[in-house]
């Protein structure tokens, strides 16, 4: 009587490659950063030119104005950085989930947060205060238990809390015609908001590449045993 072989242990996912993800999200943070630096250079022309003797584009009451020249460009340039700013989310998003599951290959270990929460940690009020940040300092403490998390993921992310205290989110919560009332009224706000977001954007790409290099360097230890 033939004994039956013990059943073979399934082989845990082999990392993929992230350094062509890494490079397009920092490309597409770059386009972010000057997008958001094109607005500034907007809010500054439009504070310089001051409001027209018409008075702001909302007239109130649901009457708008036309447009001058200097506002039409504004709204092509807000419009340009809302579909950077979209496409670069997408980027970033994508690079994520792949450091994340290659996390996992590396270290046999469970993400500590499900997968939705890699759209849903953005936008659920409260908790996107720390789950963005928690899954990417997951992504490096489960390979690297004993390191200590890079400074930049803290410096990105207070960046990005800043720049949402600042002002970001009333901008897009403000019609485009109400930003540009605001730039001829306060600018400052508008700039410093424009300011802390485009050095968000620098530090998340920095980011990026540091937390990419350190997975990297660990799949190339990894390989050899595995081959």
């Amino acid at each position: 009587m033939n004994e039956k072989e013990p059943p073979v242990a399934p082989q845990a996912p082999a990392p993929r490659p992230v350094r062509g993800a890494a490079r397009l999200a920092v490309v597409a943070l770059a386009l972010a950063g000057v997008a958001w630096a094109a607005r500034a250079v907007w809010h500054i022309r439009l504070a310089m030119a001051g409001q027209p003797a018409s008075g702001p584009p909302d007239q109130g009451d649901g009457v708008h104005r036309p447009l001058n020249a200097l506002e039409n460009s504004y709204h092509l340039v807000d419009s340009a950085g809302g579909a950077v700013t979209a496409v670069c989310a997408i980027v970033f998003l994508l690079w994520l989930d792949r450091v994340r599951d290659n996390a996992r290959a590396l270290s046999g270990a469970e993400p500590r947060y499900h997968h939705l929460w890699l759209f849903l940690g953005w936008i659920v009020p409260v908790v996107n205060l720390w789950i963005p940040r928690g899954m990417v300092a997951d992504v490096h403490r489960s390979v690297f238990p004993d390191r200590r998390l890079p400074a930049v993921v803290n410096w990105w992310w207070g960046l990005w809390l800043a720049g949402l205290a600042g002002g970001v989110g009333l901008i897009y919560a403000d019609s485009t015609d109400e930003v540009i009332a605001r730039a001829y009224t306060g600018v400052w706000p508008l700039l410093a908001a424009d300011l802390v977001i485009v050095a968000a954007a620098g530090t998340a790409a920095l980011m990026v590449r540091t937390l990419t290099a350190a997975q990297q360097e660990r799949i190339d230890e990894v390989a050899p045993a595995n081959s």
